[in-house]
């Protein structure tokens, strides 16, 4: 019994002894592989190192805007930003006030959908601190149909739906004046409201509506005077208007829609960036290719 017990140990031992010389030749090719291995997982990681440090380099330029145009033309230039570094964020609003709030409390970069007029009374009214960083493009205001059809044989006592904030709606009545409709205060201008009618004849009845809101209102009305952006969300067409602002007019001038960034921040890199992409030719040929005049390029 004691000897199969010394021949099993030392079968054991030299069993031990053989695996151990195998171990030994056979480590120089699995080392090699395991070294290529970790080369091709070095070599993908630095890759995807690399891909991330790319990434993390685009800074975000975040820009409130309203749906139409202003977020559509925003898209066409978020390639041209990403060359340049940045990754635009692009954050929608239904309504003129919310985007200017969030670019004063710091929430936006910059925003797009309004004009210098508009802005200009806003902070006059809310104690803002925003200012114009450039004038991008021009939306023609339209006079649309309601009830009905035509601007000459409106019927007495027509209800006229006009925008109620007050740059917008001296410019719907200046619209209506033009047209003959009505005849404002002379030397008004972009001042009026309706208390500065001097002569209505056929007592039209001037219906103040929220700008997002005259579209809705058409069914109500006979005509409304619509913001472009305005009626370009509800589908209505510049070219199907009843009457539509004169592109030579002083509103086509001074109503251009415009980069709105916080006092002092006019120049910085991201706005100058993003100023840069938003009168580049490519945008030009966006707007003119997309909206068949309903919105005009002011640069």
């Amino acid at each position: 019994m004691k000897k199969s017990l010394y021949v099993l140990t030392a079968a054991l031992l030299a069993a031990g002894a053989l695996t151990a010389c195998s171990g030994g030749n056979a480590a120089a090719p699995t080392t090699a592989a395991q070294t290529e291995a970790e080369t091709s997982a070095e070599a993908s990681a630095a890759e995807e190192t690399t891909t991330a440090e790319a990434a993390g380099e685009l800074q975000d330029i975040i820009v409130g805007a309203t749906p139409a145009p202003h977020a559509e033309i925003l898209n066409a230039v978020k390639d041209v930003l990403k060359e340049e570094g940045y990754n635009l964020v692009i954050k929608e609003y239904t309504d003129y006030v919310q985007p200017n709030l969030a670019l004063e409390s710091g929430d936006l970069d910059a925003n797009y959908f309004q004009h210098k007029p508009y802005l200009d009374q806003f902070n006059a009214e809310k104690g803002t601190d925003l200012v114009s960083a450039a004038a991008v493009h021009y939306e023609p205001f339209g006079i649309y149909a309601g009830k009905s059809d035509s601007l000459e044989n409106l019927a007495d006592g027509a209800q006229i739906a006009v925008p109620n904030d007050v740059s917008n709606e001296a410019r719907a009545l200046l619209l209506l004046a033009d047209n003959g409709l009505i005849e404002l205060k002379e030397g008004v201008g972009l001042e009026a409201t309706k208390n500065d009618i001097v002569k209505n004849d056929k007592n039209f009845k001037i219906v103040e509506v929220e700008a997002a809101q005259l579209p809705r209102s058409l069914g109500d009305v006979d005509i409304a005077v619509i913001n472009g952006n305005y009626a370009i969300e509800a589908g209505l067409k510049v070219s199907e208007a009843l009457s539509v602002e004169d592109s030579k007019s002083t509103a086509a001038t001074l109503y251009s829609n415009i980069v709105a960034v916080r006092a002092g921040e006019e120049s910085t890199e991201k706005t100058a960036a993003l100023v840069k992409a938003l009168t580049s030719e490519t945008v030009k040929k966006f707007m003119e290719d997309t909206y068949d005049g309903a919105v005009v390029p002011s640069f």
